[in-house]
């Protein structure tokens, strides 16, 4: 398989084929974003004789010895089929509507068994696309889209060089509800600054009460040496949140969310992970956030944050 670089893929997409079509991110700007300072370029696009390969060499996944020894050991007969495919990359939904096109095509021709294909997506990437282009690709397979709105908060979107506001988001998503295809969200705890973070959350949930993500997933803000959020904070126009505003900031946002959908943190940058559904397990949810509002130490919290070698 043809990958370049560190692979990230969101904890629900452990299943599917991980397929690059994209490295490295379009925008790369986002100030608090390391994701990619590992690669030597901002953004390149697979060869489409490349994501033919890896096509075909996961054709014979589930035939080779290894994949078959596996399944019984998990009490199969066979491999089970591959259902998914999610195409790897910061945003290769970027892709112009004929690559992505061709691209579900080829997926479909070696791969039958695969039944949607998911990606990470800007709210920009969106835009490129006409109404009649996001239903044929929803057609053609596309669902599930990641998108890392990180906020609906147009202070901090502005700072931290999202390029795009919350009304962008709220125009776009709509858009894809239209198509038919479904998105999961992305919000990032402490990325309104200290002081600020209970107005972000509130914002956020007025961004996504009018819209139908699957997920709303939370990560935590951990700014890192390489970012350009780091020398902003040395410089003393930035100030972060400490770990207990983010679970506090968390907190309003679960309480001011009033449609249905999952809430979840599941990524490493949380300390502690939970998923419910919304609005039947709100209160559990709830619940324990309270939890470690009261009775977990920051020293604890800051550790852990500390510890992290990555996301």
């Amino acid at each position: 398989m043809h990958y370049t670089g560190t692979i990230w893929r969101p904890p629900y997409e452990a299943a599917s084929l991980l397929l690059e079509a994209t490295a490295g991110c379009t925008h790369h700007r986002c100030k608090f974003c390391t994701l990619y300072n590992d690669l030597p370029f901002r953004f390149k696009m697979s060869p489409i004789k490349d994501i033919e390969s890896d096509l075909q060499e996961a054709q014979l996944w589930g035939t080779d010895p290894v994949s078959m020894l596996t399944a019984r050991m998990q009490g199969l007969d066979r491999p089970e089929h591959i259902r998914r495919a999610f195409l790897v990359g910061a945003n290769p939904f970027v892709l112009t509507y004929e690559r992505l096109m061709a691209i579900a095509a080829l997926i479909g021709q070696y791969i039958p068994s695969i039944q949607t294909i998911g990606c990470f997506a800007r709210i920009t990437d969106i835009t490129q696309k006409s109404d009649e282009e996001l239903i044929s690709l929803r057609q053609a397979g596309y669902d599930g889209l990641t998108i890392g709105i990180e906020t609906g908060d147009d202070e901090a979107l502005r700072f931290m060089n999202k390029g795009y506001a919350a009304a962008d988001i709220i125009t776009q998503c709509r858009r894809l509800d239209q198509a038919g295809i479904r998105y999961r969200f992305f919000y990032l705890a402490g990325i309104s600054g200290a002081g600020r973070g209970e107005a972000g959350a509130k914002a956020t949930a007025a961004v996504c009460n009018q819209l139908h993500p699957m997920l709303i997933g939370v990560n935590m803000l951990t700014i890192y040496p390489d970012s350009e959020l780091y020398q902003e904070i040395q410089r003393g126009s930035w100030k972060g949140e400490s770990e207990i505003e983010k679970y506090k900031e968390i907190r309003v946002l679960l309480e001011n969310l009033t449609i249905p959908t999952q809430f979840a943190a599941l990524g490493a940058s949380n300390a502690f992970r939970f998923q419910g559904t919304l609005p039947e397990e709100k209160g559990t949810l709830a619940a324990a956030l309270d939890r470690i509002i009261q009775n977990v130490r920051e020293d604890d919290l800051q550790e852990y944050r500390k510890n992290l070698p990555h996301l």
